[in-house]
């Protein structure tokens, strides 16, 4: 069973940077297409980025264009999230998922595997 076990959440401030982790166990995490979500309190969950199965290919939401960065380390079944420049509006609970299938996508419905989330809190 695939497991996603993502941390780096935390409080921080306008401008600072964070930079979340997602540990794929279960299988090697070259397996997979991988990508970030985020939901923020009383919204739907929205795409991040997207990175394909071996770094080949990266996608972003408008809204984090130019600001985070998605990459993995396949030795260490790991999944990150830079992110810089945080605003107010990034405050959400970030959820890594994982799919098989190579194209990368932006839908939920195409991800398979999920964690629980960590959460990140931006203040003004």
């Amino acid at each position: 069973q695939v497991q996603l076990v993502e941390s780096g959440g935390a409080l921080a401030q306008a401008g600072d940077s964070l930079k979340l982790s997602c540990i794929v166990s279960g299988r090697t995490s070259n397996w997979y297409t991988m990508a970030w979500f985020r939901q923020a309190p009383g919204s739907e969950r929205e795409f991040v980025a997207v990175i394909g199965r071996n770094a080949v290919g990266r996608y972003y939401s408008d809204s984090v264009k130019g600001r985070f960065t998605i990459s993995r380390d396949n030795t260490k079944n790991t999944l990150y999230l830079q992110m810089d420049a945080l605003k107010p509006e990034d405050t959400a609970r970030y959820y890594c998922a994982a799919k098989i299938s190579d194209p990368l996508a932006t839908e939920e419905r195409e991800y398979r595997y999920w964690g629980q989330g960590t959460q990140v809190l931006v203040s003004s």
